[in-house]
């Protein structure tokens, strides 16, 4: 037997054996110079030597798997996954910084250079510079942090002016910042190569969809569409909406510009002025995900062997479930009893107490056993102090 019959490339892909095999592999080929007699065992000076060729053949092999492997955005790793995804004119994102939506007021034809808005926390952002306040004494703008990393500011919260600039009248985000991201990941970078194939297709709105995910800073992307003739929910006729969690709101504006249809409009609470090839300005319209805080109380009866902390993991568990719903996903009232119940997390706990009822409420509305309807630029979210536990 050839080595060339463990080691191989065929219809299915490439073919490597584990190291016992090529170990077993060597010995046979020394025993057929040597004779069948000769002493191998693990004691044996000759059997460490081959161990050593062994390892040494086997390591040669598997590097040979992975350079076969980095070929393929699915399979390649690291350096060679980075290089890959080029081909579809993306890259790996860096460490981000976090970014907000400021709403600057001011004098018309006023320009700030450098200018710095702060948050309650005393939390810098940069504006763009320099920042040209338009004849509507209005203007969107995208702040970064000064910070990398994750620098949370929740809506209206970044309200001051650090930089003080004659005509600059006010500051004001009517959205969460959008959270800055560690280096992305090999399986976050695979999932985005996988969008980005989108862009060229035949479905316009994919394309737009793909193409405003692979932009800088973009976590998560949502759309919607309206080609009939009359308002659809709350989508008029022949027009998109976007829903998009991060990213810079000018690069977002001009990339579904210059990707959408003639004669769709766009819809949504954000816009922006894009400037097209002939120098016409055109408002592109487009959301930023709204974050909703959940609460809910469970109501149970406490059975033998419940304690506060068998409370805690349900909490955390319904905690767990709504944050991972994603934005445009209401809320299902029975659907928290699976996570409530502990019975994938926490089989003995779950023995240790008896659901009655589950009341959820959005914001400050009262509680109530219906469903919490979430619109599709709506993010439901919640933290563990908002689960209420009631012993009955």
């Amino acid at each position: 037997m050839a080595f060339s019959d463990l080691a191989f490339v065929d219809a299915t892909g490439i073919h490597s054996p584990d190291y016992p095999t090529v170990f077993e592999f060597i010995k046979d080929q020394y025993r057929a110079i040597y004779g069948a007699d000769v002493y191998l065992e693990a004691d044996s000076p000759d059997a460490q030597w081959l161990a050593i060729l062994a390892l040494a053949l086997y390591n040669a092999s598997e590097e040979n798997v992975a350079v076969y492997n980095s070929f393929s955005p699915q399979t390649a790793q690291s350096a060679a996954l980075t290089s890959n995804v080029k081909i579809n004119g993306i890259s790996r994102n860096a460490p981000t910084y976090s970014q907000v939506d400021l709403t600057i007021v001011g004098t018309f034809g006023t320009v700030i250079t450098n200018g710095v808005a702060q948050d309650t926390l005393n939390q810098k952002w940069d504006l763009p510079s320099p920042t040209n306040i338009p004849f509507s004494g209005q203007i969107i703008v995208t702040a970064q942090a000064q910070e990398i990393g994750a620098i949370q500011a929740l809506a209206g919260t970044v309200t001051k002016i650090a930089t003080p600039t004659n005509g600059w009248q006010s500051v004001n985000n009517l959205n969460d910042a959008a959270i800055g991201e560690p280096v992305e990941t090999d399986a976050e970078l695979r999932a985005t190569q996988t969008v980005s194939t989108m862009i060229p297709n035949l479905t316009v709105l994919d394309g737009i969809v793909g193409a405003v995910k692979t932009l800088t800073g973009v976590t998560e992307v949502s759309a919607r569409e309206n080609d009939t003739n009359f308002i659809s929910g709350s989508l008029p006729p022949h027009s998109i909406s976007l829903v998009v969690e991060g990213g810079v709101s000018q690069d977002i504006a001009d990339t579904i510009y210059t990707k959408k249809g003639s004669g769709t409009g766009t819809f949504g609470t954000t816009s922006i002025v894009s400037v097209d090839s002939r120098g016409v300005p055109v408002t592109i319209n487009f959301f930023r995900p709204t974050n909703v805080p959940i609460f809910v109380e469970i109501t149970l009866d406490a059975l033998v062997g419940y304690t506060n902390a068998i409370g805690d993991e349900i909490k955390q568990s319904v905690t767990d479930y709504i944050n991972n719903l994603g934005f445009g996903k209401s809320v299902l009232t029975t659907k928290l009893y699976c996570p409530a119940n502990l019975e994938d997390i926490d089989a003995i706990g779950s023995e240790t107490f008896d659901i009655q009822t589950i009341t959820t409420r959005r914001d400050a509305l009262p509680y109530t056993e219906a469903n919490i309807n979430i619109e599709f630029f709506e993010n439901p979210i919640t933290i563990a102090t908002n689960i209420i536990i009631v012993i009955i």
